[in-house]
């Protein structure tokens, strides 16, 4: 595996592993065969799925765990387990064995031991949880969804800049579009700290790209490629947005049952409705990725299946083989000369990115 771009793999990691999650690698292995895998897990169930897989029995490399983190287990109590499949993963990006960890299980847990065994990268003072999802003119990123209940202006300034980088990475967006997620687009809604977050990015390198405040319904219309906002007001947004396309697809069975002239519409209407479908599958979004940290971490969702693993692979993939991180760390680099409203200066005579935290 020396040489080869390597992603460690929790193995057990989801409801449905360990097989979804080979599945996913022999579909992946496929598409990036200059991919390597370390497949961390209980050896004796994996082995011989592997023996069926030959795409990823060829690009992995097994390495067995006695212990697994379960989905209820506190984090804490996690951090514990010393041999589990999720903590080899991880630790295996520590050690620079592996430049990313994908793991489906526990995202209480993922992010705890990232933040401690792998830990931010310089420069970042908290990692945050970014998704990529649909709108009405393509796909758009938020962050945070839940790493951080509360931010500070420069928590918000760091996410932009992440979220910028996120968005060039595997969207493949020049100068993607940034908007603060607030009650109002008008300048004197919302807090203090949102205020004087969106002055700084107007004045920032990223000023251009900036589009100001945006409200909750901005979200689904695509008005700005990556939404900012403090991971409680994301975790809301997320969930709200998961339980309306689920309304959604109630409705429309109900519907469609209702008779049989209803039925009958239905198929007529089925291409257009298989194609809304696609669209819309969540296995199509599947890997929230924990920005900010000293290596790749992706949360694969933990009810996958063998495509939706695929696709979060192909997000960590597309971060390590683009310098995901470098980008984090250039853009940071660039945002250093900013003077913030009220902003102490620095030792060495410039000004941070936010007042003092």
């Amino acid at each position: 595996m020396a040489g080869a771009p390597t992603l460690a793999v929790d193995g057990m990691g989801g409801d449905r592993a360990p097989g979804a999650i080979v599945d996913g690698l022999e579909i992946a292995a496929e598409r990036h065969p200059e991919m390597r895998f370390l497949l961390v897990g209980d050896s004796a169930r994996l082995k011989p799925l592997l023996a069926h897989h030959h795409r990823a029995a060829a690009s992995a490399v097994l390495r067995h765990a006695s212990e697994v983190i379960s989905d209820d287990m506190k984090p804490t109590a996690a951090l514990r387990l010393r041999n589990a499949s999720m903590r080899l993963a991880i630790d295996a990006v520590a050690s620079g064995e592996a430049g990313g960890v994908i793991s489906a299980g526990n995202t209480g847990a993922l992010l705890a031991l990232s933040k401690i065994v792998i830990k931010t990268l310089p420069g970042i003072d908290r990692p945050a949880m970014a998704a990529i999802g649909p709108s009405e003119r393509g796909d758009v990123i938020m962050l945070d969804l839940g790493a951080n209940v509360t931010c500070d202006v420069r928590n918000l300034i760091e996410f932009a800049v992440m979220g910028d980088v996120f968005a060039r990475t595997v969207l493949g967006l020049p100068a993607p579009t940034i908007g603060l997620l607030n009650v109002g687009s008008e300048e004197l809604k919302g807090g203090e700290q949102l205020r004087e977050a969106a002055e700084i990015l107007k004045e920032s390198p990223l000023g251009q790209q900036f589009h100001g405040f945006v409200e909750g319904y901005d979200i689904a219309a695509g008005t700005t490629d990556v939404i900012v906002t403090d991971g409680f007001t994301g975790n809301v947004a997320l969930k709200t947005g998961e339980g309306a396309l689920k309304l959604v697809r109630g409705l429309l069975r109900q519907v469609f049952e209702s008779s049989l002239s209803a039925r009958l519409g239905y198929l007529l209407a089925r291409p257009a409705l298989d194609r809304l479908r696609e669209w819309l599958d969540p296995g199509r979004y599947n890997g929230a990725v924990m920005l900010g940290l000293n290596g790749v971490v992706v949360k694969s969702h933990g009810g996958t299946d063998a495509e939706g693993f695929a696709h979060a692979l192909d997000v960590a993939m597309d971060m390590l083989l683009h310098g995901f991180n470098e980008g984090i760390s250039a853009g940071l680099a660039r945002m250093g000369t900013i003077e913030p409203p009220g902003g102490r200066k620095a030792a060495d005579g410039g000004q941070p990115l936010a007042p003092a935290i």
